[in-house]
C-alpha cells in the first residue's frame, strides 16, 4: 500500500495540487515516481479521499499507451511497453527507478537569449541517446523571452548512473546558471512490464 505521505511529497515536489490528480497525464507520472501501476495510483488516490469514484473512473478510461504516445508527440518508438518519464527542473536531486525499455523527455526552460544553453552533449555522455530535440515557446510575442528545451532520449549503456545537465554559456561552462542533476537505475525487469520499485513493494510487502 502506497502511503499518502509519499504521494503528498511528490506532488509538492512537483508543484501538483489536488486539482491536479483530476489530470491522467499527472497522475501517470505520478505513478512512475511512485514505482506503481497507473491504476493503482488511481485508485489509492480514490482510497485517501484525493478524488472521488466518479473522478477515478475518468482517469482510468484513459489507457497509459494513449498518454505516452501524447508525450512523445511525433517520435513513435517500436512499442509501448516502456515508460515514458516528464523530466523537468523539478526532478533536481531525485531518483528514478525504471527499465532500459524506457524513454524520457526532458522538458527544460531555456534562456537562449542571453546566450544560455542546456548543454545535452552531458546526456549523451551518460549513456542515452538523443531521440528529438526542439525548441517550443511560451510566449510567442515575447522577444528574448525564454524558450523551452524539449529533448526525447532513451538510455544505450549501463542500467545504473548519474545525470548532470547545465545549463550555461558554451564559453563559459564554469558558470552555470541551471542545473538538473539525478540518479537513475533502469534494471528494473523488462519482461514482466514491472519497475525496479513496483516489484521491490511486492517483495516487502510479502
Amino acid at each position: 500500500m502506497l502511503p499518502k505521505w509519499l504521494i503528498i511529497g511528490h506532488c509538492a515536489r512537483q508543484g501538483w495540487r489536488t486539482v491536479d490528480l483530476l489530470r491522467p497525464d499527472v497522475v501517470y507520472q505520478l505513478s512512475l515516481r511512485l514505482g506503481a501501476s497507473y491504476e493503482a495510483t488511481s485508485r489509492t488516490l480514490e482510497r485517501y479521499k484525493l478524488i472521488n469514484q466518479s473522478q477515478r473512473e475518468d482517469l482510468l478510461k484513459i489507457k497509459p499507451r494513449v498518454l505516452k504516445a501524447d508525450l512523445l508527440r511525433d517520435y513513435r518508438p517500436a512499442d509501448y511497453k516502456g515508460d515514458v518519464w516528464l523530466l523537468t527542473e523539478r526532478d533536481q536531486a531525485g531518483h528514478i527507478d525504471g527499465s532500459r525499455n524506457d524513454l524520457f523527455v526532458v522538458r527544460l526552460e531555456e534562456r537562449s537569449a542571453s546566450g544560455y544553453l542546456w548543454n545535452f552533449d552531458q546526456l549523451e555522455a551518460t549513456g542515452f541517446a538523443l531521440l528529438r530535440d526542439m525548441r517550443e515557446s511560451d510566449d510567442l510575442e515575447g522577444i528574448g523571452s525564454p524558450v523551452v528545451r524539449r529533448v526525447t532520449a532513451a538510455p544505450e549503456d549501463g542500467p545504473t548512473g548519474r545525470l548532470e545537465l547545465q545549463e550555461c554559456r558554451p564559453w563559459q561552462t564554469d558558470a552555470s546558471i541551471a542545473k538538473l542533476g539525478l540518479d537513475f537505475d533502469l534494471s528494473g525487469p523488462e519482461e514482466i512490464g514491472l519497475s525496479r520499485a513496483e516489484r521491490r513493494q511486492m517483495l516487502e510487502a510479502a
